[in-house]
C-alpha cells in the first residue's frame, strides 16, 4: 500500500539522508501530542510539535516537546523579531506544504528558519509528524536538528 504523497515527501528526505528512522501509521490518528504519545507508548516530552509562526512577516518553524508550550517572547528574542504570531491554516500549508495537524519538520516550501527547543536533545529518540495526521516517524534529536536545519534554543515556557 502506498503512503500519501505528503508522507512520501518526508520518507524521501529520511532515505536521502540515510538516517535511521521508522515511519509508522497509527489507525486511530495522532492529532494531538497527547494522543500521539499514547499511540506510540512514549513519554509526552518525546513528541515533537512542529509549529509554524509568522515572525516579522517570515515563516518560522518552531519544534517543541509535546508536554510544553512555545514561548513567543523566547522565539522573538532568538530570531530577533518584533511581531510573532501563530500562522493561520492557509499560511501553514503555504509555508510547509503540509496541512495543519500534519506538519513534518521537513521538507518545507517557504520556512525561512527553524528553531528547536534544546530540551529535545536530552532524548535518545523523538517522534515527529510525518506528513499526515496518522503518520509519525522516530528519529534521533541530533538527526532532526541536522535535517530540519534547526538551531537549538530554549523556547518553552516553564510552568
Amino acid at each position: 500500500m502506498a503512503w500519501p504523497e505528503s508522507v512520501e515527501r518526508v520518507s524521501a528526505v529520511l532515505r536521502g539522508a540515510a538516517v535511521e528512522s521508522r515511519i509508522e501509521e497509527f489507525e486511530e490518528g495522532t492529532p494531538t501530542a497527547r494522543e500521539a504519545a499514547r499511540a506510540i507508548g512514549c513519554d509526552l516530552s518525546q513528541i515533537v510539535k512542529s509549529l509554524v509562526l509568522v515572525c516579522d512577516g517570515a515563516f518560522v518553524l518552531v519544534l517543541v516537546p509535546g508536554d510544553r508550550r512555545a514561548d513567543e517572547r523566547a522565539v522573538a528574542a532568538a530570531l530577533p523579531a518584533q511581531l510573532v504570531r501563530v500562522a493561520r491554516p492557509g499560511e501553514v500549508l503555504e509555508a510547509t506544504g503540509f496541512e495543519p495537524g500534519a506538519v513534518a519538520p521537513f521538507p518545507h516550501r517557504a520556512v525561512t528558519q527553524t528553531l528547536m527547543d534544546s530540551s529535545l536533545l536530552a532524548h535518545g529518540v523523538v517522534w515527529i509528524g510525518a506528513g499526515s495526521p496518522s503518520h509519525m516517524a522516530s528519529i534521533s534529536p541530533g538527526e532532526l536538528l541536522r535535517l530540519a536545519r534547526a538551531r537549538p534554543v530554549d523556547l518553552v515556557s516553564h510552568g
